[in-house]
């Protein structure tokens, strides 16, 4: 109880309080532009987490997580432009709303549904979490190399658009994580007798670059080729009242509940994202519709259930990461960093050292997402007006802070051209449909599967048996060769039962 009452006090500090309402109004007006991501405004404000003490930092960024995903069903509602991948779905009952005149009733019902998805989320978290940790506190070094390899298998498989794309980028991942002094013999490794590279390359930078600097650089491209002309214009006579009604509440609590609980599940599982919550929540919410003809048409429902399922994923992405060590999202890789800069272990020891800082979690998640609601019904009709900022403008903007957050790291320009380097390799690999999480995934679970295989190997003399004696072991590493061999040999058998049945 004590744990409770001290993080209560930390989230309502006044500088803790002030960074999450900071870190939820620059999520929502990050989401609400179209060509910036979610992990673009986290990976922009990482930098920020080095001046602050505690838990401040990380709490800022668990704002922009929760303000970012909601922001994106704003442009996907007004015209017809998702502002994040998550919000794909809400465009197709949302934007024929707004169409009809009822942009205030999609908007209030988006505003709720994501409120209600991350406050549903964060209950979850905190009744699973706990558990989850108390299993995972009897992991031996096997069991944490198993771990790392299965949450490497699970990214690069599903974040990309083929295995080989993934594995490729879960390389370059491990391969920058290499590079340094070898962690058991204090042995150099691909510094090229550079005293920078003696340390590893700089995590912060690298994020930045990856995920903030090629964003900026599409952009950049984009508004060089965009035309002006043939763009959806943005509905602003249709922004009449926003607070949903207590029959639509009554009509939609249904696809509340149960979006909440599939995004939920499915932020649990390492390597998805809102973008698949949101669309299996919208066919589920069909599914099970009184009016499913109504979808596609401006259905109160189709915009309520993407909004819940993608924004409950903030909470269910944290199990994995709390627990574990292993981030469910690429959001959530990132914040991942923002642990490590203040030298928190995730993992089960986070809850049996640090009670203090998991409650603080707790609390923070559920201030973000009441904060985001309240926001969210206020100023409405401001963040509207955030789309009419040009491009022009934007792009050097987002540039320069990159430069500014990778220089504020160390205090080294050498950190500011790794970042670029970063950003340009980045921007190269999305243009050859390559994803980044991989990359970061790499990054951060490589060292962990390294130390804990040659630990491992050395408590048992050698003996490489250990890890297939050991049941958990086994399991993670056996779902791990599965999930690499699946996206292969997925299709033709696939293909196999169809021609049986057919027979």
């Amino acid at each position: 109880m004590n744990e409770i009452l001290e993080a209560f006090f930390v989230v309502f500090s006044l500088e803790t309080v002030s960074m999450i309402l900071l870190g939820v109004l620059a999520g929502i007006i990050i989401g609400a532009l179209p060509g910036l991501t979610v992990n673009m405004g986290i990976a922009l404000l990482l930098p920020l987490t080095y001046s602050f003490q505690g838990m401040t930092g990380i709490l800022l960024l668990l704002g922009v997580y929760c303000g970012a995903v909601y922001g994106g069903s704003i442009t996907a509602i007004l015209i017809s432009t998702p502002g994040t991948p998550a919000s794909a779905a809400t465009v197709l009952d949302g934007y024929p709303m707004a169409k009809k005149g009822e942009a205030g009733r999609a908007l209030g019902l988006s505003t709720m549904g994501s409120m209600f998805g991350g406050l549903f989320s964060t209950v979850a978290l905190v009744l699973i979490a706990p558990m989850l940790a108390q299993v995972a506190t009897g992991f031996s070094a096997a069991e944490y190399f198993a771990l790392a390899i299965f949450g490497i298998s699970i990214i690069t498989s599903v974040s990309s658009q083929s295995i080989i794309k993934g594995l490729m980028g879960g390389g370059i991942g491990l391969a920058i994580a290499t590079v340094g002094l070898d962690p058991m013999t204090s042995g150099m490794r691909f510094t090229f007798d550079s005293v920078y590279l003696m340390g590893g390359i700089s995590f912060i930078p690298v994020l930045v670059g990856l995920f903030a600097f090629s964003q900026g650089l599409l952009s950049f491209e984009e508004n060089f080729r965009e035309k002006q002309t043939g763009q959806v214009q943005i509905i602003k006579a249709a922004i009449s009242r926003i607070l949903p009604t207590w029959l639509d509440f009554k009509r939609v609590l249904p696809t509340y509940l149960r979006s909440s609980a599939i995004g939920t599940t499915i932020g649990a599982i390492p390597g998805t994202g809102g973008d698949i919550a949101s669309f299996i929540a919208y066919n589920e919410a069909k599914r099970w519709s009184k009016h499913p003809e109504e979808f596609g048409h401006g259905s109160p429902e189709g915009v309520s259930a993407p909004e819940a399922g993608a924004n409950a994923v903030s909470g269910g992405a944290m199990v994995p990461l709390m627990t574990l060590g292993i981030p469910g999202d690429g959001a959530t890789a990132i914040i991942m960093g923002a642990f490590m800069v203040q030298g928190l272990a995730l993992g089960p020891q986070l809850f049996t050292d640090h009670p203090v800082e998991v409650n603080t979690i707790f609390i923070g998640l559920f201030a973000a997402n009441i904060f985001m609601g309240i926001m969210g019904f206020a100023f409405m009709r401001l963040f509207a007006k955030v789309m009419d900022v040009p491009r022009s403008v934007l792009v050097p903007v987002i540039l320069v802070l990159c430069s500014v957050g990778a220089y504020s790291v160390n205090h080294s320009m050498t950190d500011v051209f790794v970042m670029m380097g970063s950003g340009f390799l980045a921007y190269i690999m999305i243009k050859l449909n390559f994803s980044m999480s991989p990359i970061v995934i790499g990054i951060i679970l490589g060292p962990m599967a390294e130390s804990n295989l040659r630990r491992a190997l050395m408590m048992s003399e050698g003996d490489p048996s250990v890890f297939l004696t050991r049941p958990i072991c086994a399991t993670f590493l056996a779902i791990a060769i599965l999930t690499l061999l699946l996206p292969i040999f997925g299709p033709g058998i696939k293909a196999y039962w169809k021609k049986r049945k057919a027979k």
